[in-house]
């Protein structure tokens, strides 16, 4: 079977596959019904009681109707089983109904649940009844519901005819919701007609029909849109609905609605398998109204920038996956996915819901893994088989890269693939009893592409070292490696060229290392338990490859082109480490009587490096210049607060930096932040010049007001990359977020206003 036939099978049948999954999803909410009503898990401490378990009743005074069977209770009455507690100033129970009339500063407790109102009738056995001008209290969601009738309907459902809803404390909340018809299930949905939403008195806006959740747990339903304004995809509107399947996976399907551009369909599935295997699928489709085919102004409209091909198909979608598996004996399974339909998806679809940045964050993580960025047209889909030990590491994995440009336009596609990619590495161990050291990098590939060369390559390269150290003055490590690396060919790039179908290398390299160590501790003169420790460690390496032609071995990546060396590199490295007496603590240990031992903490709060190398290979030539760049490396922590990083590198031919970047961050106890970096990089050519300042800071004004900003320029050609300003107001009980932002001619206007216990209320434009 052909590459192309397998790949449109594969991609056939996940697509059949997803679809019966979305059918089954469906008819599973249609079944259940869960976009009218949810069924909520009845609440533990209501249903697990013991029902034989008698009421108790307390009064300063009561009385009792043998004939009615009726109990009158008046002064301080108090009504109690487990964790549900009624108390009035006035009670009538009718034993035998289970009936209870209660009047006066009435307080009813069951579970989370706390009523508060003029008078109540409640069935204590079924928890159903009226509460009259009361409140509704739930103390896990922090819910405020008031009326002046409010109806329990069940254990953990209410209605109520005229309502006003808060998370807010107090009688005079910063936010409520007034309307009529009110419908709620704790750990579920609650519904209310003709809802107003007021700031303090002020009225905000209305709507005829909302719901909102009140639940902690996790539960299938509606979760909160998203919505934005732009010119290419008009007005937008994300709906994600989640599915909680079972305790071990759950499903979100998006309804992305794009008034220029059409309908999209999404959905993420996630599973948990066992502590050690999880995945992950994500899958995007729909069809664009709108094409780049290079005609008037669609590529200006419809296309970018970044590259030189057009867009002109229609159907679009994006598959990405990860997943996880322990298979046992130590052997873990990883399985990357990343499939897109265009050039341009991952960049017309970078924020939101479903986009690239959202995506990236929760599979980088969940799994530790990112993917390619999301204007690199070449994705990574990869299998991987590993086992790791003390000392060796076994990695197996198939390795295909996509190239979403050459698939979509069926163009000839000589990406390099790895299939497969099996590596056994040794770290550094003692031969027996011996003073040698060695190591060991292994690895076989088979090389496979459309068209170009292709074929195997094994590559063993062992390293042994012998240490020894000169009495505590000075370390020496000479070590040696032996690379053997041979090349059975399948199909040459030049099917002309006469060439072996198998050849070999053999090419050896050799490595002195000589380091030492000097140090010095002083005395800090502002405290007598504060020392400091200044260490100077200067080294010289000397790395030697023999200088050998390799032209007759195929080209694959850089392991088939080992370039020569004969160097010596110089540096010395002085860091700072401070040592100071932490303050005692009651849990110090100890025996008794004695004083606690002295704890220390350390500091290594200043590292400066300084290296250069020669070559004696660029010595040789006539124009060489054998000596590099010198370059410097510091790193400053004098405070918890301050943090400072340096890199440069200076050409003593030229007299001039090469690059030269700082970076310097500082906060404070109010956790307030600024970051400036500065990057400037000045090779020989124009693709590697570098030179750009970025900032980001954050102000906490009050403690609830912040203001934030973030700022980058390109200086190299004076233009702003990035702009982005706003504020952020966090209240008790509500949330307001403001931000401008320009990117690459794009200019945004966003808020978003969360109620605490409702979600969050937005738009962007």
């Amino acid at each position: 079977m052909s590459v192309d036939n397998f790949r449109a099978i594969s991609l056939s049948a996940g697509i059949r596959c997803l679809a019966l999954l979305l059918l089954v999803a469906v008819i599973q909410v249609l079944l259940e019904g869960f976009f009218i009503t949810v069924q909520a898990q009845p609440l533990k401490n209501l249903t697990d009681t013991d029902p034989d378990q008698p009421w108790e009743i307390t009064a300063d005074r009561f009385q009792y109707d043998s004939q009615a069977e009726q109990y009158i209770a008046k002064g301080n009455v108090i009504i109690k089983k487990a964790d549900k507690k009624l108390s009035a100033d006035f009670v009538r129970f009718e034993q035998k109904t289970m009936q209870a009339h209660a009047d006066g500063h009435v307080v009813m407790t069951s579970g989370n649940d706390i009523l508060c109102g003029d008078r109540i009738d409640i069935n204590l056995n079924t928890e159903t009844g009226t509460l009259f001008n009361g409140t509704l209290f739930h103390a896990e969601t922090n819910f405020h519901i008031q009326s002046d009738r409010i109806q329990k309907i069940g254990k953990n459902a209410y209605s109520a005819e005229k309502v006003s809803i808060s998370t807010c404390d107090g009688d005079h909340p910063d936010w409520r919701i007034t309307g009529r018809n009110l419908n709620i299930t704790i750990e579920g949905y609650g519904t209310v007609k003709h809802a107003s939403l007021w700031a303090k008195s002020l009225p905000v806006f209305y709507t005829p029909w909302l719901a909102f959740p009140v639940k902690l747990k996790r539960q299938s339903g509606l979760l909160t849109p998203q919505m934005s304004f732009g010119d290419r995809k008009g007005s937008e509107y994300i709906q994600p609905v989640y599915w909680a399947i079972n305790k071990s996976s759950d499903v979100t399907f998006h309804e992305h609605f794009m008034e220029n551009r059409g309908n999209k369909l999404g959905l993420e599935y996630r599973y948990v398998l066992d502590r050690d295997s999880k995945g992950a699928l994500m899958y995007d489709f729909f069809h664009d109204r709108q094409i780049d085919d290079g005609t008037g102004t669609s590529s200006s409209d419809w296309g970018y920038d970044d590259d030189d091909y057009l867009r002109p198909n229609r159907d679009r979608y994006w598959l990405r996956m990860k997943h996880d598996q322990a298979l046992g004996f130590g052997f873990n399974l990883k399985l990357d996915l990343d499939i897109v339909s265009d050039q341009d998806y991952l960049t017309e679809f970078k924020d939101g819901y479903t986009g690239f940045t959202d995506s990236e964050k929760y599979f980088n993580s969940t799994f530790g893994r990112e993917f390619d960025d999301y204007n690199d047209p070449i994705r990574l889909n990869r299998f991987n088989l590993n086992r790791i030990w003390d000392s060796y590491s076994l990695n197996a994995e198939i390795r295909w890269y996509d190239d979403v440009i050459k698939r979509r336009l069926e163009a000839e596609d000589d990406t390099l693939q790895q299939l497969p990619f099996i590596g056994f590495d040794v770290s550094r161990k003692k031969i027996f009893e011996s003073p040698l050291y060695y190591d060991l990098d292994s690895e076989y590939t088979y090389f496979f592409r459309e068209t170009g060369t292709r074929g195997h390559r094994v590559d063993i390269h062992p390293r042994v070292y012998l240490p020894w150290t000169c009495k505590g003055y000075f370390t020496f490590e000479p070590s040696a490696g032996l690379r053997q690396t041979a090349w059975l060919n399948d199909r040459y790039e030049n099917e002309a060229a006469v060439k072996e179908d198998f050849t070999d290398r053999t090419i050896y390299d050799i490595k002195l290392d000589l380091a030492t160590e000097v140090y010095r501790v002083y005395a800090s003169s502002r405290t007598a338990t504060s020392v400091w420790r200044h260490t100077l460690i200067p080294r010289v390496v000397y790395d030697y490859i023999p200088d050998l032609n390799q032209d007759e071995y195929p080209d694959f990546d850089e392991i088939d082109r080992i370039d020569p060396q004969n160097k010596i590199t110089y540096s010395f490295t002085n860091t700072f480490t401070s040592k100071c007496l932490k303050p005692a603590t009651n849990n110090s240990g100890g025996s008794i009587g004695s004083s606690p031992p002295a704890l220390y903490g350390y500091n290594r709060f200043c590292r400066i490096k300084l290296e250069q190398s020669y070559d004696f290979n660029e010595d040789r030539e006539p124009s060489g210049e054998p000596f590099s760049p010198i370059s410097g490396e510091l790193e400053l922590h004098p405070h918890d607060m301050i943090s400072l990083r340096a890199d440069a590198r200076w050409s003593v031919y030229d007299d001039r930096f090469v690059s030269n970047n700082i970076s310097l961050k500082l906060t404070d106890r109010r956790k307030d932040t600024l970051f400036m970096e500065h990057r400037h990089q000045d090779d020989d050519t124009r693709e590697n010049k570098i030179h750009s300042l970025y900032m980001d800071g954050l102000i906490n004004l009050t403690g609830g007001l912040a203001l934030f900003s973030e700022y980058e320029r390109d200086l190299r050609e004076s233009n702003d990359l990035a702009v982005a300003v706003g504020f952020r107001y966090r209240a008790s009980c509500w949330s307001l977020e403001c931000t401008y932002s320009e990117e690459s001619d794009d200019r945004k206007y966003a808020f978003m206003v969360t109620l605490h216990g409702l979600g969050g209320i937005g738009t962007q434009f």
